[in-house]
């Protein structure tokens, strides 16, 4: 009686590792900008919080100027904005500085992956260490099944949606009137005062988001932020991708490890996922030589890389300072041509803004 042949096991020979003679900086850069960034964001809330007390008394307490920046915070106002310059080619009187940080947040995602995301933005730092802070008290974070995780990160399309049908619904005059208006034209205000002033569900949704953020990694960005859905979608244009030669790769994971976005980086040859922020934290990780890099794609081709060349990549500091550049390039045009500050008089801001603070604190 003839035995049945076994199935033949095929073993991969390991491969050897080359390991990279290069330090990489990237975390230590992006640390310093997260940082700087955290700081600018504080100093010009503390300034705007002196600004509203000072136009809430009429010029009572000591005036400080109106810092611009805190439109950074607007980016429905910036949406609405971007559609009035591309109808009409003028730039905006009313909240331009809205204007010019969206423009460089998106330009920024273009070019360089959604990098605001994990550069820039506060609320991105602030979570990204809360789940580290999970990470440390608990020895893990929580990583939702796929069947949740697909739908959950719909929600930030879908509400990308909303925003965006509002704002294309609106003509090039009904911005214009918007933004003119007693609403629109201290709709700052009106931001800070729903955190002044905030109510027991918003608080209580507030620390749901906290504890939510502690146990599963970036629970905000990856499931509920439209802006970051926009940027995303914006960065799946992006000439930049993260690139893994296969040839070098000794399949040791670390990098899919350290990936905040829970990307299979390791399986794949090109990242192109809109969910991608280009924190570089693969890239750092990586240890084998030329294996995991960040560059051109037509460059870092996988037909070019497996062939046993030395690929070219972006160095940490070149990705840095495009982040700096696209940020600081904008404002200090912004700033240079007299279209960064909103001119509104100081009777104007006397009358509205205490108007505001009635409403939001009867």
């Amino acid at each position: 009686m003839q035995e049945a042949s076994l199935p033949q096991v095929v073993v991969k020979p390991r491969k050897q590792l080359v390991r990279r003679s290069d330090r990489d900086y990237s975390q230590q850069l992006r640390l310093g900008f997260q940082l700087a960034f955290v700081a600018l964001n504080i100093w010009i809330g503390v300034q705007f919080y002196q600004w509203v007390r000072w136009a809430e008394t009429a010029g009572a307490t000591r005036e400080v100027a109106r810092p611009a920046g805190v439109e950074g915070w607007l980016p429905i106002a910036g949406l609405m904005e971007s559609k009035y310059v591309l109808l009409t080619g003028t730039l905006p009187r009313v909240h331009p500085a809205a204007f010019f940080l969206f423009t460089a947040f998106l330009l920024m995602s273009w070019l360089l992956r959604k990098s605001f995301c994990s550069w820039l933005c506060p609320v991105g730092t602030v979570s990204e260490y809360l789940w580290k802070l999970g990470r440390f008290m608990f020895r893990r974070n929580f990583v939702l099944p796929r069947w949740l995780d697909l739908p959950l990160r719909s929600l930030k399309y879908l509400l990308l949606g909303f925003f965006a049908f509002a704002v294309y619904s609106m003509s090039a005059l009904a911005v214009e009137e918007f933004l003119a208006s007693p609403y629109g034209l201290i709709v700052d205000v009106r931001m800070l005062n729903f955190f002044r002033y905030l109510g027991g569900t918003a608080a209580f949704v507030f620390l749901g988001l906290i504890v939510a953020s502690i146990f599963v990694q970036n629970f905000w960005c990856r499931y509920l932020c439209p802006y970051g859905a926009l940027l995303g979608l914006a960065a799946l244009a992006s000439p930049l991708r993260i690139m893994r030669r296969e040839a070098s790769c000794i399949d040791c994971a670390k990098c899919a490890k350290v990936c905040p976005s829970a990307l299979a980086v390791d399986k794949l040859v090109q990242i192109r996922s809109a969910e991608c922020t280009g924190c570089l934290e693969c890239v750092a990780v990586c240890p084998a030589k030329e294996t995991l890099v960040v560059g051109i794609v037509p460059t870092l081709s996988p037909k070019n890389g497996d062939k046993g060349g030395a690929p070219w990549a972006l160095p940490a500091w070149a990705f840095a300072a495009g982040v700096a550049i696209i940020f600081f390039g904008l404002v200090g045009y912004a700033k240079l041509t007299g279209h960064w500050d909103t001119q509104i008089p100081k009777q104007v801001y006397y009358r509205l803004v205490p108007s505001a603070n009635e409403q939001a604190h009867p």
